[in-house]
């Protein structure tokens, strides 16, 4: 990209040409740059099965290339019209109970479904073939927010995929015995077609089969996308293509799978203005999109301008917030921020979603700080495409998420995006960089990797982790780790068992706390309180770092760190409140020379650096006090006052700079 993009989600379908003309007028104002559009379009550009209509589309997209406005343009398929279900009801998904749901929503169909298939791909044929080599043509979007109300479905064509599916993972049924565990309470298959999905039971589902079927769910819906992909790429080669992912981290769809099949990565963010932390869970899937494309810049294809309609209580954004929460996008490596939607729908059940043009129309306090944006965007196009670079790896795996959060574990408070938000927010408040990247993942580049929880761990994995530890990387591994292998069956010998000899330990019980319950561990001399788990650690070389200080572990190992190799493996066998979680980091960071971007920043500002043909320091003020921060060496001020040499910048509450600086070598 030679820019960075701006707009929001068209939908032209619900106004006049009138309004439309406005639209465009509004736009140029704006700065719009870049307007997805057609995502809900499929019932008016196929009105009766086989009967298109694009001319209405044809004016749309004309005006916005005569306006200089690029489109990402949706394949329409992520909403069925209402005569494809009324005439092929199979096409409904399933719930695990039984229940088959309704049309009269959006995403009503099942991903398995030949029919829905068959009609959504001839509809791509069409789209494409028309709009191939139009001016306005950008980028392709297929769907949209796959996976985000169809996680799975369980009606007879699933079964009937899954089982194709399983056939293509395990070849016999034999195999799938062995995987499945199936001598267990008498589940052995020796058919094919014996096999269902995990419907509801008398009680616990086999959980291998429950992992399996997470699997194939999410190859279920990439199957859909890439039929899509087939055609786009057949009609326009030349043409990117794009989905939009669901943020926070969506727990349906493997992503690290997915993005092989996307040209850029795109995700939807929306932060709850009443979190006060909610810009941390943000970043964290800013730098997971970021990092599932090796770095590559990402496309932040929506956001809210303010309040959303689906949450329980609706909360506008404060004045700056937007702007804040946009310019961490572009901070952590975005290089589009657009929004849903362009203009507020005045019926249907996103009508109180706020829009880039509110119900108020221009002369709104929205719209002024959509057009303040997008001028400041547009005056910085020398960021785009530039990079993020991470001193830390914080590692994510989908297979072992859905594992982790399976049914009969020793508690049901553990859930991986908390795990994930516990280890990354005091890296985050410390301004150290992370990259969150699959396991298998290249980490000699890193100088610390984290693993919150990796429940399930390959042999593979293990085997990795071993090495990047060996070679001299600083390793940190979390509670309820390296438990069971790929098939949900546990490592016999001693737990962790694939990393014992790393992290010089055996723990011989998990210990895990009561609901809303609590622990405290010693550290230094000091007490601090522990939450979730504790287990009975046994040392086998590692140091005791911190110890239980009550109930029957007390006085044994909390912490561990243990030297193997050339590198150093910590151990967490709880998880310390947030205040001593940062101190233990920052002691780990120092150890292992990940450095903050800037160090001693007031409370709640965020410093992230992009590397370009300059290196652009972003400071975000996150927190409710105007604060002063002073620079190491001057930079460029590239919003407030562009071109002027500063060596400080103040910050009001939900205040942004951007500062340019000489481009130096990367320091690992």
């Amino acid at each position: 990209m030679d820019r960075l993009y701006y707009g929001g989600d068209y939908n032209p379908e619900h106004w006049s040409p009138e309004v439309h003309d406005e639209d465009l007028k509004l736009m140029a104002e704006a700065g719009v740059s870049m307007v997805t559009a057609g995502i809900f379009s499929w019932a008016q550009v196929e009105p009766r099965p086989g009967e298109f209509d694009f001319g209405w589309f044809d004016e749309v997209l004309d005006k916005l290339a005569a306006g200089g406005v690029s489109v990402c343009l949706a394949t329409m398929t992520a909403s069925p019209p209402p005569w494809l279900s009324h005439r092929h009801p199979e096409i409904l998904p399933v719930r695990a109970d039984g229940t088959r749901l309704s049309a009269g929503a959006r995403q009503q169909f099942c991903p398995s479904s030949p029919v829905y298939r068959e009609h959504a791909v001839r509809l791509v044929e069409q789209v494409a073939t028309r709009y191939a080599g139009h001016p306005a043509l950008a980028m392709w979007h297929i769907g949209n927010e796959f996976g985000c109300h169809i996680r799975a479905c369980y009606c007879d064509a699933s079964a009937e995929d899954f089982r194709r599916w399983l056939r293509e993972r395990y070849g016999t049924v034999e195999a799938l015995n062995s995987a499945w565990s199936t001598t267990f309470w008498s589940q052995r298959y020796d058919d094919w077609a014996e096999i269902e999905p995990p419907r509801v039971a008398p009680t616990f589902p086999n959980p291998a089969q429950q992992l399996d079927y997470h699997r194939f769910s999410s190859d279920a819906s990439l199957a859909c996308h890439r039929a899509e992909r087939e055609v786009l790429t057949r009609v326009t080669p030349d043409v990117p293509v794009t989905t939009n992912f669901v943020g926070r981290v969506q727990k349906a769809l493997d992503w690290h799978s997915w993005v092989q099949h996307e040209d850029v990565v795109s995700l939807d963010s929306y932060p709850d203005p009443h979190d006060p932390r909610g810009h941390v869970e943000a970043a964290f899937a800013y730098d997971l999109v970021r990092s599932a494309k090796q770095g590559k810049p990402w496309l932040l294809l929506e956001q809210a301008p303010s309040a959303v309609n689906w949450r329980t209580r609706n909360g506008p954004k404060p004045p700056g917030a937007m702007r804040l929460d946009s310019w961490q996008a572009v901070a952590r490596g975005a290089d589009a921020v657009l929004f849903f939607q362009w203009r507020q729908t005045a019926g249907g059940a996103e009508k109180f979603h706020s829009a880039m043009v509110p119900h108020g129309g221009r002369d709104t306090r929205t719209f002024r700080e959509v057009r303040d944006l997008g001028r400041e965007l547009a005056s910085v196009p020398e960021i785009a495409d530039s990079r993020v670079r991470a001193d830390v790896a914080i590692l994510h795996d989908w297979n072992s998420w859905w594992a982790l959060e399976l049914d009969s574990h020793p508690s049901d408070d553990l859930r991986q995006l908390d795990a994930h938000l516990a280890h990354y927010a005091p890296l985050f408040d410390a301004n150290v960089t992370c990259d969150v990247v699959h396991p298998a993942r290249e980490l000699s580049g890193y100088r610390l990797v984290v693993v919150p929880n990796l429940y399930l761990m390959d042999a593979a994995v293990a085997a990795h982790l071993r090495s990047y530890v060996d070679s001299g990387g600083h390793l940190v591994v979390s509670f309820f780790s390296g438990i069971v292998d790929e098939h949900d069956r546990a490592y016999l010998g001693g737990y962790p068992a694939p990393l014992r000899d790393v992290l010089g330990l055996r723990v011989d019980e998990f210990w895990p706390l009561p609901e809303d319950g609590s622990t405290s561990i010693e550290v230094d001399g000091t007490t601090v309180p522990a939450t979730i788990w504790s287990e009975w650690i046994e040392p086998e070389g590692a140091t005791t770092v911190a110890t239980f200080a009550e109930g029957p572990l007390s006085g044994r190992p909390a912490v561990t760190r243990h030297e193997f190799g050339a590198g150093v493996a910590w151990y967490l066998g709880t998880r310390p409140s947030p205040e001593a979680m940062r101190e233990l980091f920052d002691r780990i960071t120092a150890g292992a020379g990940a450095v903050p971007v800037l160090p001693g920043l007031p409370e709640g500002v965020q410093a992230v650096v992009r590397h370009g043909d300059a290196d652009y320091l972003f400071l975000l003020n996150h927190g409710t006090e105007a604060v002063t921060v002073a620079l190491p060496e001057p930079g460029t001020d590239l919003l407030a006052d562009p071109g002027r040499s500063v060596t400080e910048v103040a910050l009001e509450p939900y205040g942004v700079a951007v500062l340019a600086a000489a481009n130096r070598e990367e320091h690992r």
